[in-house]
């Protein structure tokens, strides 16, 4: 076993942060599984936060970061003051409230973030791996029982949503976190010390980069080009390194883009899909194009541009919208504007929209001035699936942002080190 795997189960510190360790660890873990885990797991580690709680060691909680990592919470909060739609407003408090919970329970949970955060995340990576590698055996195992062709793997049957469905979890939000592990795993390869972690490293990335293809997330796929090739030499490297790493990336991105663009069902998904999003309505296609429902949803908007309509308002008060476009399927299906920053219009006007671009510049200003590149690449994430996902009302995509957000504020050290060659 490498070394770097050995320290993932640390004996040095006390009792109760070992514990506190190992529900964080368990939680990373749980992370692309079905939500009764995570929510049971947090459930765990608050109480036991609260059992061990010392008035000594707890950090300040009023604070503007904490108001910075739970503003969109607060913001839906306000949003309830004025919705036309009270009950669905409170269910959103419901599910937004681990985004309140998780900066708290890190001030009063005396655990050292800075001093597990590689571990926590290479467990998270590894595990990521795994699951992963769950889907692509329970992918052949149906092409096997059917008789399928090996090259079934790649048809539609097997890709997107398709391929994401045995664990229940939408492509997307599954994609999120494949990224994140992905990042990380590449920026341990550039300090890597010994060749067998250099392998698990390399094995692991293999994996997850084909998982997150066959996931077909056009957005968090644009958001690993810009953070593999541009982010990552930027942050870690410099002088000779960062030209051979370049080179290097840039080379196998541009072979990535060629093999998905000879591939009829991954062009389909990453090319012509594309295409089709950003087109305008047909009657004879069977879904509405984004673009065409970002047009209404943001008519919808505007009629109050200020603070919006209230929480809990943009399904009801689109469906109505999208009946009257004749968006029949999008009216059947009780579809979300798809789109982050229309919701906050929708919702919560101008107000909730600058209060969640704040967040990102937050985010993304954090990052820079600590050179963290995993920091960075999360918010990326963040800002471009925000562009096409409403990821803040769905568990998957809530919990993706509580833990990572909060975990790489407060595990964040002051500048990262460049790597020379």
């Amino acid at each position: 076993m490498p070394a770097k795997l050995k320290k993932l189960f640390p004996a040095a510190d006390s009792l109760a942060n070992q514990i506190s360790y190992y529900h964080l660890m368990l939680l990373l873990i749980s992370l692309p599984y079905d939500r009764f885990y995570s929510h049971l797991i947090l459930i765990s580690y608050i109480l036991h936060t609260l059992i061990n709680l010392r008035k000594a060691e707890i950090k300040p909680m009023l604070t503007i970061t904490n108001i910075v990592l739970a503003s969109v919470f607060f913001v839906t909060v306000a949003g309830t003051l004025y919705s036309i739609n009270k009950p669905e407003a409170f269910n959103e408090w419901a599910k937004q409230i681990t985004i309140l919970l998780f900066p708290l329970v890190f001030c009063l949970n005396p655990i050292d973030i800075k001093k597990y955060r590689n571990n926590l995340l290479l467990v998270f990576a590894i595990s990521s791996t795994v699951a992963i590698l769950l889907l692509y055996l329970q992918a052949l195992r149906t092409i096997r029982f059917y008789h399928f062709p090996l090259s079934a793997l790649f048809s539609a049957d097997f890709t997107n949503h398709n391929f994401s469905g045995p664990l229940e979890i939408h492509a997307t939000f599954f994609s999120m976190q494949m990224a994140i592990a992905l990042v990380f795993l590449i920026t341990e390869l550039l300090k890597a010390e010994t060749a067998r972690y250099k392998a698990l490293c390399w094995f692991c990335c293999a994996i997850l980069a084909a998982g997150i293809i066959q996931l077909g997330s056009k957005s968090v796929f644009v958001s690993l080009l810009v953070i593999i090739n541009i982010a990552i030499p930027i942050f870690l490297l410099k002088g000779a390194g960062r030209i051979k790493y370049t080179a290097v990336t840039l080379s196998l991105s541009v072979l990535i883009i060629t093999g998905i663009y000879r591939m009829d069902n991954l062009k389909e998904r990453y090319i012509t899909d594309l295409k089709t999003d950003l087109g305008k309505a047909k009657a004879e296609e069977l879904f509405d194009p984004r673009l065409a429902r970002w047009q209404v949803a943001w008519k919808l908007a505007v009629q109050s541009p200020v603070i919006g309509h209230g929480s809990g308002s943009e399904i009801g008060l689109l469906k109505e919208r999208f009946f009257e476009a004749r968006f029949y399927r999008s009216y059947l299906a009780g579809l979300n504007a798809h789109n982050q920053f229309i919701s906050f219009f929708i919702k919560t006007g101008t107000i909730g929209l600058l209060v969640y671009l704040g967040t990102l510049y937050f985010g993304f200003r954090k990052a820079v001035f600590r050179r963290d590149v995993l920091l960075f690449a999360f918010m990326v994430i963040i800002a471009t699936v925000s562009c096409s996902e409403n990821f803040l009302d769905v568990d998957k995509g809530i919990f993706f942002y509580s833990v990572f957000f909060s975990l790489f504020i407060f595990s964040g050290r002051d500048k990262t080190a460049v790597v020379t060659a």
